[in-house]
C-alpha cells in the first residue's frame, strides 16, 4: 500500500470521528457482540444504523478512511468501508484489509460498503473464493453476491466463472448461509442466470457430499418455485 502523508485536517476530522462514536456508546450490546465472539480491539456498541448516520456527516476521504481503518475499533473499521473513495482503491489495500477480517460482520460491511464499488471487485471476488481462510472465501462468496444485486452494468457472462467455485464451496458447511444468499441473488438477476443457477442446484443435488446435496435441494426448490418464477419472468434473459 502507498504510504501518505497525514495532515491537520484529516486529524481533525478523525478526532471528531472518535468522539461521535463514543457518544454512541451502548455496554450492553458491545457486550452482547464480545459474547458472540467479534474479534475487535475495541466495541462501543453503536449500530450500523449510527454509523452511517455519522458517516453522512464527512465527504468521502481515502486518508481519513485509513486512519479508521488502522484504529482497529470495530466502530472505526466499518465507518472506514463508509467513507472511504471506491476510486482510489488498490488490489493491494483490499487484499490486505480483507486478509485481516477477524468476523463476518465487517467481511460484510466491507464488502456491502465499499468493496462492491471498486473496478477490481469481480476479480477480487473470484481470487477470494478460492483463497485458504475461510474470511476471505466467505467475503468472496458475500462480494459476489452484492455485484449480482447492485452491478447494473454487468452482464450475465461476468458470473459464469463463479459457478465453478461455488460449486465446489458448497462441501463446506460454514458457508451455506451465504452461499444460499448468493446463489438466490444470482438466481434473481436475470432469467439466464436464474437457469445457471437451476442448474448448479440440481448438480449439487446428486453431489455425494451430504452437505453439497442438502443445500441444492433447497436451492433448487427456491428457485423453481411458482413465485421465485413469477418474480424474474419480465426480467432480461
Amino acid at each position: 500500500m502507498d504510504f501518505i502523508l497525514d495532515n491537520p485536517e484529516t486529524e481533525q476530522k478523525f478526532q471528531q470521528i472518535i468522539v461521535l462514536i463514543k457518544s454512541y456508546k451502548n455496554g450492553e450490546i458491545a457486550d452482547m457482540m464480545k459474547q458472540k465472539g467479534l474479534g475487535y480491539k475495541q466495541i462501543w456498541g453503536a449500530s450500523v444504523i449510527d454509523l452511517r448516520e455519522i458517516a453522512r456527516r464527512f465527504e468521502p476521504d481515502h486518508l481519513l478512511a485509513l486512519k479508521l481503518w488502522n484504529k482497529q475499533w470495530r466502530e472505526t473499521m466499518i465507518l472506514a468501508t463508509l467513507l472511504d473513495e471506491p476510486a482510489l482503491i488498490t488490489e493491494e489495500q483490499m487484499d490486505f484489509w480483507t486478509k485481516s477480517f477477524d468476523n463476518t460482520e465487517i467481511a460484510e460491511q466491507a464488502s456491502a460498503n465499499l468493496w462492491v464499488k471498486t473496478k477490481f471487485a469481480f476479480v477480487k471476488s473470484l481470487e477470494w473464493c478460492r483463497g485458504k481462510k475461510h474470511l476471505i472465501r466467505f467475503t468472496g462468496i458475500h462480494l459476489m453476491g452484492r455485484l449480482a444485486i447492485s452491478s447494473n452494468s454487468a452482464i450475465n457472462e461476468m458470473f459464469e466463472p463463479f459457478f465453478g467455485e461455488l460449486h465446489t464451496l458448497a462441501k463446506d458447511a460454514q458457508l451455506n448461509t451465504v452461499l444460499y444468499r448468493t446463489v438466490v441473488a444470482l438466481g434473481s438477476r436475470s432469467t439466464g442466470l436464474n437457469i445457471q443457477c437451476i442448474e448448479l442446484a440440481r448438480l449439487l443435488k446428486e453431489n455425494a457430499n451430504e452437505n453439497a446435496a442438502k443445500l441444492g435441494a433447497d436451492l433448487f426448490s427456491e428457485l423453481t418455485s411458482d413465485y421465485f418464477q413469477d418474480a424474474i419472468k419480465n426480467k432480461k434473459a
